[in-house]
């Protein structure tokens, strides 16, 4: 069994360990115990009632939170002419072509995330072998023509990529704790809504299975299903 320290034992202690709470109640007792020298993140942790071993159950897309992640972001793009002064203005960190790839085949991984258009992935495909799911993706929506908008949605932390793992739950980062508790059910409810829209024709039974909060030291904190669907449902 884990060892906790004596500041986690003591959030822990605050709260009902097999109690849920409505979404602001939750993230209000995810902020009180929070107690690290350093500005904590808050992530959630959302069971769905998926079988991702089987593709017609995969759960995976993109959305935009209203307020961010607090994280920033590193962006390296791929493209040229227009779309890469596109790119600049929009605030990439680095953007560039075939020069590009050979800087990155040559070991250079400064970078959070990967940005191309399309007509640029035939030289990015040769990327594949040493990025593998670090690769521009046409369902991540990192494969764009729309790089200006993509770039801006990604260093201001509003966008955000979910994908469900082998066990079935979507783990992300959907704020800091200096956010409002209001902030933080926003974000939450976005992304809720976004999964309930991704959710496949081929899963069956209870969708939302279990919705757990958290921050970067803190335990986890159980969020009430039904009422966090009633939110989401409503945006």
């Amino acid at each position: 069994m884990p060892i906790h320290g004596k500041r986690y034992n003591e959030a822990v202690k605050k709260m009902e360990a097999t109690e849920v709470y409505g979404p602001a109640e939750a993230f209000a007792k995810v902020q009180e115990a929070a107690s690290a020298k350093f500005t904590e993140t808050v992530d959630v942790a959302i069971r769905l009632g998926v079988d991702p071993r089987h593709g017609d159950q995969m759960v995976r897309g993109t959305t935009t939170i209203p307020h961010g992640t607090g994280k920033v972001r590193r962006v390296a793009v791929f493209a040229k002419g227009e779309k890469a002064k596109e790119a600049e203005a929009a605030g990439a960190d680095i953007v560039g072509a075939e020069e590009l790839v050979a800087q990155i085949q040559g070991g250079w991984r400064e970078f959070d995330i990967l940005v191309a258009t399309p007509d640029m992935m035939s030289t990015v495909g040769k990327l594949g072998k040493l990025l593998g799911p670090r690769m521009p993706n046409p369902k991540a929506g990192t494969v764009t023509m729309d790089v200006e908008r993509v770039v801006r949605d990604i260093k201001s932390a509003a966008r955000i990529e979910y994908r469900v793992d082998k066990a079935g739950i979507v783990h992300m980062a959907i704020g800091k704790v200096s956010f409002t508790t209001e902030q933080l059910v926003e974000n939450l409810t976005t992304l809720i809504s976004a999964l309930l829209k991704a959710r496949p024709t081929a899963a069956k039974g209870r969708y939302l299975k279990k919705i757990t909060v958290s921050s970067t030291m803190g335990p986890g904190v159980g969020i009430d299903l039904q009422k966090a669907q009633a939110l989401a449902e409503k945006r």
